[in-house]
C-alpha cells in the first residue's frame, strides 16, 4: 500500500483551493489529475516584474510594474473594449479589458485611487496601454506579487495565474520525506534535499535556474531515473526467480527450414540464434530483447527460436501490435514452414464464430503448434496446452505488464521481445533494463541501399510526373501523408485528398490505407497493392511497422519535416526490401527549422538506424525521442535524457548495489526507497517485494 505520508500528493487536484471541475479538467489534460502531477510540471521560462519605471519611461514590449492613479472608466460597447485611463507625473496609461464586467472593474480600480499594475506595455496610436494586466494590487498588497514569476507550459483556457496558484497549493502539501539517496553520491554532487530541490525548481530567481543541469533539477532527475531503474531491477529479479522450462531441441525442424530458405543467414542472425538457444536451454526464464534495424531479418531469428520450443513438444505465441502486421507474419511463416508438418494459426479481434472456436480448441488440445495474433491473445478464454515461448513483435506498442500477462498463460514461459525501432543505448536502459539484449547489425545480402533525396513541395508536379513514368516500368510506390483528412487548424497534406488527386490522374492504379479503415478494407487495399493491380498506395504512418511488399521500390513522404528521424527511418524501411534499386523522396515545406534541416540531412547521409536513433536523441531530447507515446520509452517528467544520460548509468549501478545489499528494501534507506517507488507510481515493482 502507498505510504500514508504520500496520501496528500495523490489526492485529486480538485482538493486544491480554487480548482473546480472545469479547471481540474484543463489541469488534467495539461499535467495530470493528481496533486503530484503538478509538482512535476516545471516552469520553462520566467517573468521578471522588478522593472518599475515611470509611465513615460516604460518601453514598448517590456513587462513593467507601474504605480498609477485611476482617472476614469470608459465603458466598452459593440466590439470596443472597456478602457480605464490612468496616469502618473510622467504621462498616461490605458488599461484595456475585453468582455469586462463594469462593477468588478470599478471595485478593482476605483477612480481617484492609487494602484500597482504589472503587465506588458504596448504602444497603440501613440498611447501606452496594458491589455488585461497580470496584477492589479493595492499599495499594501505589493509584497504578494512575485518579483520573479515562473512561467509554466499552458493549455487553452488555463491562465498563468490559475496554474501558478494551483502549483503553489500543491507545493504547500508536499511533505518532508526521508532521504533515499546514497549519502556519498548526494554529497559529491552537492544535491539539496528532495523537498528543497522541489521548492527551488518552482521558484527560479533567474533564467539560469531553469537549466537542466542545476543542482536542484539534476537531483529531481536522478530521483526519477533511480525509481525507473530500481523498478526494472525488481521486476527482472522477480522474473529470474520464477522457474523456467529447459528447452533444448535437436535442430531437425531448423534444418528442414534452412533448406527451404531463399537466402543464407547472416553472421548476426546466426549469433542471435545461438544466444537465444543458449538462453532457452537454461533452467531460468529467458527474457531477451532482439533489436534489429529495419529489414535485418528478425522474423527468421524468432522462427528458429519457435522451432526450438515446438521440437520439444511446446507451443509458441507470436504477438504483433496491428492486424496488418499479424496477417503479414502469418503469410511469411506459412511460406517458411511448408512441408515441416507444423500447424500454424492466427487470432485477431476480427476472428469470430466457428473459425475462432476451432482455433481456440486446437490451442487448448495442443494440435496447434504456433499462433500469430494481436491483443486478442490476451483474452481470458485463450487457453494453451503447453505454451513455452512468447514472441512479442514491436514491443514498444505493449507495456511490461502486457508481456507478463501473455507469459502467465503457460508455466515457465520464455519471452523474446523484438523491435525494429532503433533505440539509443541510453534509452535502452530505461525501457528494457529488465531484458538481455541481442542486436542484429547489418542487412541480409543482396539488399541495395535506398537512394534518399529531398525535394521542396513546390516541385510536387515533377514528383507526380516521375511516379507516372515509374509505374509504366512496373514499379510499386508508397505515398505517405501525415494526416488522414483535411484539418482546418493544420495545413498539412492529407491522405484522402492526395488519394483523390492521384486517382484522378492514375485511376485504379491508386489505393488508400489509413488507421481509421476497418480491417477487411485495409486487407483488401493491401492485397490489391501487394499482389494486384494497384501500383500506388497512399497511406498514413499505419504502414510504418512491418508492412512488407518486396516489389515496392519508391516512397514519397510529404511534409517530411514534420516527422521524427526514427519515424522517417521506419517508413523508408518499407522499401529496399527486394533486389532492385529503391528511391525515397522526402518532400518538405519551406522554411525549414534548423532541427528539420539536420534531420533531412541525416536521412540523406545514412541508413544506419542506430546512428539515426542517437542523432534523434541529440536533436530532440529524451522527452520526444521517437515520440514517446509510440516508442514505449518512459515519458519522463523531470529527467531529460539528452542532458542527464550520465545519471541514468549511475542510477542503474545504484539500483544493482541497493538490491545486493538490501534485497527486500527493509533498511532505513530501503524504506525511503519504497516511498520513492510509490512517489513515481512504480507500485507494480513494490508488489514484487515479498514483504511489500
Amino acid at each position: 500500500m502507498r505510504p500514508q505520508i504520500l496520501f496528500s500528493l495523490f489526492a485529486p487536484v480538485t482538493s486544491l483551493t480554487g480548482v473546480g471541475p472545469r479547471i481540474a479538467k484543463l489541469i488534467e489534460n495539461l499535467a495530470g489529475p493528481k496533486i503530484v502531477d503538478l509538482l512535476w510540471h516545471l516552469p520553462r521560462e520566467i517573468v521578471d516584474r522588478s522593472f518599475s519605471p515611470a509611465i513615460g519611461d516604460a518601453p514598448n514590449g517590456r513587462v513593467c510594474t507601474l504605480t498609477i492613479k485611476v482617472e476614469k472608466h470608459e465603458k466598452g460597447y459593440a466590439r470596443k473594449p472597456y478602457r480605464v485611463r490612468c496616469r502618473d507625473d510622467s504621462g498616461f496609461l490605458t488599461l484595456i479589458f475585453f468582455h469586462a464586467k463594469e462593477d468588478y472593474l470599478l471595485r478593482l480600480l476605483p477612480i481617484g485611487e492609487t494602484r500597482i499594475v504589472s503587465g506588458t506595455i504596448e504602444e497603440f496610436s501613440g498611447e501606452k496601454q496594458i491589455t488585461h494586466p497580470d496584477y492589479v494590487l493595492k499599495l499594501d498588497d505589493k509584497e504578494t506579487m512575485p518579483v520573479i514569476e515562473p512561467v509554466y507550459p499552458l493549455t487553452a483556457g488555463l491562465t498563468l495565474k490559475t496554474i501558478g496558484k494551483a502549483i503553489r497549493g500543491s507545493l504547500a502539501k508536499a511533505p518532508e520525506l526521508k532521504e533515499w539517496l546514497d549519502k556519498p553520491l548526494k554529497k559529491q554532487n552537492n544535491w539539496p534535499n528532495w523537498h528543497e530541490a522541489l521548492q527551488r525548481c518552482h521558484t527560479p530567481e533567474s533564467l539560469d535556474d531553469l537549466e537542466p543541469l542545476t543542482r536542484s533539477r539534476t537531483r529531481l532527475a536522478y530521483d526519477e531515473l533511480l525509481a525507473n531503474q530500481l523498478a526494472l531491477a525488481l521486476i527482472r529479479r522477480a522474473l529470474r526467480k520464477l522457474p523456467g522450462s529447459k528447452i533444448s531441441g535437436k535442430g531437425q525442424l531448423r534444418g528442414r527450414v534452412i533448406e527451404n530458405l531463399p537466402f543464407q543467414l547472416t553472421t548476426a542472425q546466426e549469433s542471435a540464434i545461438t544466444e537465444i538457444t543458449n538462453d532457452m536451454a537454461t533452467n531460468g526464464r529467458m527474457l531477451r530483447l532482439l533489436q534489429g534495424d529495419v529489414g535485418s531479418g528478425k522474423t527468421v531469428v524468432a522462427l528458429f527460436a519457435a522451432l526450438n520450443a515446438i521440437e520439444t513438444g511446446g507451443q509458441v505465441a507470436i504477438m504483433a501490435p496491428t492486424e496488418i502486421l499479424a496477417r503479414q507474419h502469418f503469410e511469411t511463416l506459412s511460406q517458411l514452414l511448408k512441408d515441416t508438418g507444423i500447424t500454424l494459426g492466427i487470432l485477431t479481434g476480427r476472428d469470430r464464430g466457428a473459425g475462432r472456436k476451432k482455433t481456440m480448441n486446437a490451442l487448448e488440445d495442443g494440435t496447434l503448434n504456433l499462433i500469430v495474433g494481436t491483443h486478442a491473445l490476451f483474452q481470458k478464454d485463450v487457453i494453451f496446452s503447453n505454451l513455452l515461448l512468447v514472441v512479442i513483435d514491436e514491443q514498444h506498442r505493449f507495456g511490461v505488464h502486457q508481456r507478463l500477462t501473455l507469459a502467465e498463460k503457460g508455466r515457465g514461459v520464455d519471452t523474446l521481445v523484438m523491435t525494429a525501432t532503433p533505440i539509443p543505448r541510453t534509452l535502452l536502459l530505461t525501457a528494457y533494463g529488465d531484458l538481455d539484449c541481442s542486436r542484429l547489425l547489418g542487412k541480409p545480402p543482396g539488399r541495395e541501399p535506398v537512394d534518399t533525396r529531398t525535394i521542396s513541395n513546390d516541385r510536387l508536379g515533377e514528383v507526380v510526373a516521375s511516379i507516372g513514368r515509374a509505374i509504366k516500368t512496373g514499379a510499386k510506390i508508397y505515398w505517405v501523408c501525415p494526416l488522414v483528412e483535411e484539418s482546418e487548424t493544420i495545413d498539412l497534406a492529407n491522405a484522402e485528398a492526395r488519394f483523390a488527386a492521384l486517382k484522378k490522374q492514375f485511376g485504379d492504379e491508386v489505393e488508400l490505407i489509413h488507421g481509421r479503415m476497418k480491417g477487411p478494407e485495409k486487407d483488401a487495399a493491401m492485397s490489391r497493392f501487394s499482389s494486384g493491380t494497384a501500383n500506388i498506395l497512399v497511406a498514413t504512418t499505419v504502414i510504418e511497422v512491418g508492412v512488407d511488399v518486396p516489389e515496392a521500390s519508391i516512397m514519397v513522404i510529404e511534409h517530411a519535416e514534420r516527422f521524427g528521424l526514427a519515424q522517417l527511418h521506419q517508413l523508408r524501411g518499407r522499401i529496399g526490401r527486394g533486389d532492385q534499386r529503391s528511391t525515397c523522396l522526402l518532400v518538405y515545406a519551406s522554411p525549414l527549422t534548423e532541427t528539420a534541416r539536420a534531420r533531412l540531412k541525416m536521412m540523406r547521409e545514412t541508413d544506419d538506424g542506430f546512428l539515426i536513433a542517437e542523432e534523434d536523441l541529440r536533436l530532440r531530447g529524451g522527452g520526444e525521442i521517437l515520440g514517446t507515446r509510440q516508442s514505449g520509452i518512459p515519458d519522463f517528467r523531470l529527467a531529460d535524457l539528452s542532458s542527464h544520460a550520465d545519471l541514468l548509468t549511475i542510477a542503474q549501478g545504484d539500483a544493482k548495489i541497493i538490491l545486493e545489499m538490501d534485497p527486500e528494501l527493509k533498511s532505513e534507506r530501503g524504506e525511503a526507497l519504497r516511498t520513492l517507488l510509490y512517489l513515481f507510481e512504480r507500485d507494480e515493482a513494490v508488489a514484487y517485494l515479498r514483504s511489500g
